[in-house]
């Protein structure tokens, strides 16, 4: 067992490899970024200098954008470089030139330099920031270089702002920076890089004194050195790591650490998280933000819950899982101890609460609840003076703070509840005593909590104590209390409505939180029924949009492509077209499998957000929402809801995609096996009387001598193969018309015994050698048919049994009345029919085991009786006989309504 343990130690981390095979995919360019501790260090003159060895290497080299901030040495260094001119893009009356990412794709060099990772661009541009560019040029299989300072890494923010007092808005994720397949510090020590300011190598003089006096500070420039060398240490560390673990090298691994933060409404969960995010970094470990869902979220105002979804998405971005749990009603510490445990937290994060020491002491601490609960978990409280409240990065407007409009009718509704609880306590009062009546009261104000929450509860316990005070308790009538006793039993009575009342509204709150969840559930579950029957494409469509907007309250489009475009399938309200910057947003989306539009990283000047749909498969569409607010579109709770939504919707796309792809090859493979059949047929069964005729008239004309006899054996066989040439040619034309639906049957009364007669003529020279056998029920009714085409179907039906029966054999043709229908049978003495072949007997060009006895044919003649049979509103079956060995086609046939009612009478 230990040398079992010691091998499965000694294995590569899965992680690792695929890590390692990220890296090695050539389809993907590799990211290599500059760094540097401030401005002025030499990133953008080091990344020119490594471009112009790889020029030299060989590499074909392009600069997409290089800002050189009007330094003379780092412009002498663009020389020689291919520059791609930059887009012009004009802004509230002024020109701002951009990066042009399509020319930069369209020339796809095998490195482009892109400098200022974390510069923002001009409004219209398609990404809002550079990273997101370089992300797209690295998609499309081109090598980047980069470069960025440290203050700009989105984990640091926090403590840059610390150190400089200056709080940087342009921010990388720390996901660009992990991802990255090199990285090189460009360091300078504080003093040459003051010297360089003074000389005016990195600011214009005025601007240079100013920084100096300010940001570039000895101390802070030094401070800033250490944090790059920190950041770049670690992250050439976990390169290191990696290695060692994709190659199974023993080392010190650090294992076993989960971290989780919990967030709120609070400015500064945002520096929580960030914090969270440097601890895991530096122990290696996996971490989640987690918030409890409590009554108090239901109160939310708009900005609250637009910052607790921003806290969120900032943890999502920076690698956690973000999670949003409701309360168990225990308590938020013992909520987020029983998830710690759950889920094998070691550490947990929580801000020290702003709260005054009065408040904690009235309503209790979280904090000191978790340090007591934890047991063996660690948990770091961090000062609220360390985490300042910062405006989150997002690229959405901010709406206005919405309250709640008051409503008076609750509180009258309150006050109504203690005039009731007063008269029913009046009249019990004489009969059970004042020791029964605060009950009564009680009754009162839960009614009031259980029915409308807690404040017009809370009015009711004061209405209710008022009141039992004023009219029970002595002296009545009065709010002077007179003795001791009864005072301590007024605030008890007081006290103990209070918390009723409380907890009465909190279950409340919690009953509604729950009521909505199952009414979500039950929507869902309906959604999920409603597509399970739903089989045709554009009723999913519909249903998935409507379901959406429903449930969302936003505006759904749905789109699906078609020839290579993609294009609007349907929508709710409905809508068949989209302006052109939402349909390069859905486009984006679809391409990149990634979301774009309003409030996302890509294209967030359009209207709609859109996101694709996606199976196990892949993407299958793409789902475009919006609504008439000026903030975010969705909460964390109702982007759950809208994936949950657009899974469900995706697999029902998928699922009838896949019924029409089915069907599609089944229909290919039918259309297969019948030009195969139909390719037999006329290279084998139409060449069989082609040759006779051919070999017959070639002998009456190469051959002298011939006797009249020998000439007339021949001129028959060529009338007979002709004939039977003839047969094959109008069977074929038959089924083309059947399938074409151009056989309409002209009806008419006719007398069954003629057309079986007609048809027998017809057939003579096949039946020659064989036994017919007549046994038709005499006073058949008149039918309605097509003469014509029934006569074809006793045609078929009769030389189909020539065929397969032996020569000399019998026969039989049977009609008789039967149950309002007419039955008429084909009855032969053959090999009979396989058992597992008796439902395919009428499939086009179907022929069963044959010796070499049988006449050649197509394969078509009972196809075509089933359908000219069919068309005049009748069945034809295929069985064996039971007295002996030998096929029954039965043919049943409808008597017409009048003449069965005329028998009916008769």
């Amino acid at each position: 067992m230990a040398n079992l343990r010691r091998e499965l130690d000694q294995r590569p981390s899965p992680e690792a490899l695929l890590e390692t095979a990220r890296r090695e995919d050539n389809r993907a360019g590799r990211l290599k970024i500059f760094v540097g501790a401030a401005p002025g260090v030499g990133k953008t003159y080091e990344m020119l200098q490594s471009a112009h060895a790889k020029l030299m290497a060989g590499v074909d080299v392009v600069v997409g954008v290089v800002e050189t901030h009007g330094r003379a040495e780092t412009e002498a260094l663009l020389a020689g470089l291919e520059v791609i001119p930059r887009r012009r893009l004009d802004y509230k009356d002024h020109v701002l030139e951009e990066m042009d990412i399509d020319a930069l794709i369209a020339r796809h060099p095998q490195l482009a330099l892109v400098d200022e990772l974390a510069h923002t661009n001009a409004p219209g541009s398609r990404h809002p920031k550079r990273y997101l560019d370089v992300e797209e040029l690295l998609s499309h299989g081109i090598d980047v270089y980069t470069a960025v300072n440290i203050q700009h890494i989105e984990s640091l923010n926090d403590v840059v702002a610390q150190i400089t007092h200056v709080r940087v808005r342009e921010t990388v994720p720390d996901s660009v920076f992990d991802r990255a397949d090199a990285i090189e510090l460009v360091d300078l020590t504080p003093d040459d890089l003051i010297q360089r300011l003074r000389e005016g190598k990195v600011y214009v003089p005025k601007q240079a004194e100013r920084a100096l006096e300010h940001y570039f500070s000895p101390g802070n420039l030094t401070a800033l050195r250490e944090l790059a060398l920190r950041r770049t240490a670690e992250r050439v560390d976990e390169q290191l790591l990696t290695h060692m673990q994709a190659n199974a090298i023993a080392g010190p691994w650090a294992v076993g650490e989960r971290i989780m933060v919990c967030v709120s409404d609070e400015p500064r969960s945002a520096g929580l998280v960030r914090y969270t995010k440097r601890l895991a970094d530096r122990l290696r470990a996996p971490w989640t933000a987690i918030n409890i869902e409590t009554s108090r979220n239901l109160h939310f105002s708009e900005a609250q819950r637009d910052r607790l979804a921003d806290t969120l998405r900032l943890a999502e971005s920076l690698g956690a899982e973000a999670l949003s749990i409701p309360g168990a009603g225990h308590g938020v510490a013992d909520d987020v101890l029983r998830f710690a445990r759950g889920n094998n937290v070691t550490q947990i994060i929580v801000g020290r609460s702003p709260r005054s020491w009065w408040s904690e002491l009235i309503r209790g601490s979280i904090v000191h609840e978790l340090v007591r609960g934890a047991g063996h978990i660690s948990v770091h409280v961090i000062a609220g003076d360390a985490l300042a409240a910062e405006p989150m990065p997002t690229t959405t407007l901010r709406p206005a703070e919405r309250h709640e409009p008051f409503e008076l009718v609750p509180y009258l509704m309150a006050l109504l509840f203690a005039a009731i609880g007063l008269g029913i306590a009046e009249l019990i009062e004489p009969f059970f005593g004042i020791e029964n009546v605060d009950l009564v009261f009680l009754t009162a104000v839960v009614g009031t909590a259980v029915r409308y929450g807690l404040w017009p509860s809370l009015l009711a316990s004061l209405a209710a104590s008022l009141c039992y005070n004023f009219f029970f308790m002595p002296p009545v009538y009065t709010f002077t209390i007179a003795e001791p006793t009864n005072v301590a039993a007024f605030f008890l009575f007081m006290l103990i409505a209070l918390l009723v009342s409380n907890v009465a509204a909190r279950v409340r709150t919690q009953a509604v939180a729950a009521a909505g969840r199952v009414r979500t559930t039950e929507s869902l579950y309906a959604f999920s029924r409603k597509l399970a029957g739903t089989a045709a494409l554009d009723d999913v469509l519909w249903a998935t949009a409507y379901q959406t907007a429903l449930m969302l309250k936003v505006r759904v489009v749905l789109l699906l492509p078609e020839d290579g475009v993609l294009t609007v399938k349907a929508g709710y309200p409905p809508e068949d077209q989209l302006d052109k910057a939402d349909l390069a947003a859905a486009n984006w989306a679809w391409d990149n499998d990634r979301a774009a539009g309003r409030g996302s990283d890509t294209l967030p000047g359009a209207k709609r957000l859109f996101l694709p749909m996606r199976t196990g498969r892949g993407p299958i569409g793409v789902i475009g929402i919006d609504d008439d607010r000026t903030g975010p579109l969705l909460t964390p709770d109702q982007r759950r809801l809208l994936d949950a939504l657009m899974d469900q919707g995706a697999l029902a796309i998928e699922r009838v995609q896949l019924v029409e792809d089915i069907d599609r090859v089944k229909r290919n493979l039918e259309s297969d096996r019948l030009r195969s059949a139909l390719l037999n047929s006329i290279s084998h069964d139409l060449k069989t009387p082609l040759a006779s005729v051919l070999g017959a008239a070639s002998a009456m004309r190469d051959l002298s001598g011939l006797s009249d006899a020998e000439k007339s054996d021949l001129l028959t066989t060529i009338i007979e193969e002709s004939e039977r040439l003839n047969r094959f040619i109008a069977n074929l034309l038959d089924m083309t018309k059947l399938e074409a639906g151009a056989v309409v049957p002209n009806t008419a009364k006719h007398d069954l015994g003629d057309i079986i007669g007609s048809a027998l003529r017809r057939a003579a020279k096949i039946l020659a050698q064989d036994q017919i056998k007549l046994e038709i029920e005499p006073n058949l009714p008149m039918l309605e048919l097509d003469a014509v085409l029934f006569e074809q179907v006793l045609f078929n039906l009769l030389d189909n049994a020539a065929k397969y029966a032996p020569e000399g054999t019998t026969i039989a043709i049977k009609a008789h009345r039967q149950d309002g229908s007419v039955t008429l049978q084909v009855i032969d003495e053959g090999a009979g029919i396989p058992p597992d072949d008796l439902d395919s007997v009428f499939d086009k060009f179907y022929r069963a085991q044959k010796g070499d006895h049988v006449r050649a044919g197509t394969g078509l003649g009972l196809a075509i009786s089933r359908g000219f049979v069919e068309a005049m509103h009748g069945t034809i079956t295929a069985a064996n006989r039971s007295d002996r060995s030998g096929a029954v086609l039965t043919i049943r046939l409808p008597v017409p309504a009048a003449t069965a009612a005329l028998d009916t009478a008769a």
